[in-house]
């Protein structure tokens, strides 16, 4: 579904952290609330049955116990899978064979359990016995120190964001599709088709953007991100287009071929570092080609998104 980013309905960070606190039983929410957090600093809440309820705040991992009446129930994690799938389990069976779901305000609902084999894929869970609830936040402005980095003589620079899971590079995305978007002291804005296929950059829920990614930025949601790029660039006309996680060789082959179309491309992928990005059989030929101009990498600290590094397609640091 197609999504105009400028029609503004955006989550205030009480509505955010609603969304997340109404899929928990009542005794864990109470709980939580107890503690009197600041939400903003709050990114992720693990429920594990037969355990204490931990959460990582200020990064810092937080542990809820105060007896052996607190651990985790079953009945518990089953009551929270059901209110994020909306009690329709079946309706949510594409995301949970990757092992989570999205929820209102772009939350991502990580589950482990019984995997159900067809063949050699994974058709769904069963049996679930953890949930891991990260928790999207907005933070602009979080983008405004690397951007004049991805910008050269007046235009956006092809530019892959490479972090560990919980750095924030969903986050610095989101922000730097937003400015790029907008436009800023930097760059005159563009035209950025986004592909968010797990609805985690934009927030959407039922159809209705909850972040704030612009006003010149097309949103294509829960869509598979090959499927969604050749969409948008026959359709949309995007000048940049920004993609989550990319990971897949068809992913990576579609990406090549939106280069060679024009379009700018804004990526992220899971890694630890530059190096380890060059070392991966799939990715060399965007480094013996050159065709990311950058490449920025984001560190594992207490707080999410501080850059450790941003490089050239030669690997040299240019901050």
């Amino acid at each position: 579904m197609y999504q105009a980013a400028g029609n503004k309905s955006f989550f205030t960070e009480g509505k955010r952290i609603e969304s997340v606190l109404r899929i928990l039983p009542a005794k864990l929410r109470e709980r939580i609330l107890e503690e009197g957090l600041d939400f903003k600093k709050l990114q992720e809440i693990r429920l594990r049955t037969g355990h204490c309820l931990l959460l990582k705040y200020d990064g810092q991992e937080r542990k809820l116990w105060k007896s052996v009446p607190d651990r985790i129930t079953l009945d518990e994690i089953n009551e929270t899978v059901q209110y994020a799938a909306n009690y329709s389990l079946y309706a949510y069976e594409q995301e949970m064979r990757q092992g989570y779901l999205t929820i209102e305000g772009g939350h991502r609902i990580g589950m482990a359990g019984q995997a159900i084999i067809d063949g050699k894929q994974i058709r769904n869970l069963r049996y679930i016995s953890s949930v891991n609830i990260r928790i999207a936040h907005e933070v602009p402005g979080c983008g405004d120190k690397v951007l004049p980095f991805l910008v050269q003589d007046g235009d956006v620079l092809n530019t892959l964001i490479i972090a560990p899971p919980g750095c924030g590079k969903t986050t610095l995305l989101r922000d730097v599709i937003r400015q790029i978007s907008n436009g800023s002291s930097v760059l005159e804005g563009r035209n950025v088709g986004v592909v968010d296929e797990r609805s985690e950059i934009g927030g959407s829920y039922l159809g209705i953007l909850q972040n704030d990614l612009g006003i010149r930025t097309d949103l294509l949601d829960a869509c598979p991100k090959a499927e969604g790029m050749l969409m948008l660039i026959r359709s949309m006309g995007p000048q940049v287009i920004a993609v989550d996680e990319i990971g897949s060789m068809e992913e990576i082959e579609i990406l090549k071929y939106a280069m060679c179309c024009g379009c700018r491309m804004i990526a992220t992928v899971h890694g630890a570092s530059w190096q380890e990005i060059r070392g991966k059989p799939m990715f060399q030929e965007f480094f013996t080609q050159r065709l990311f101009q950058r490449y920025l990498v984001l560190r594992h600290m207490k707080q999410p998104g501080l850059i450790e590094g941003i490089y050239d397609e030669q690997g040299e640091n240019v901050c």
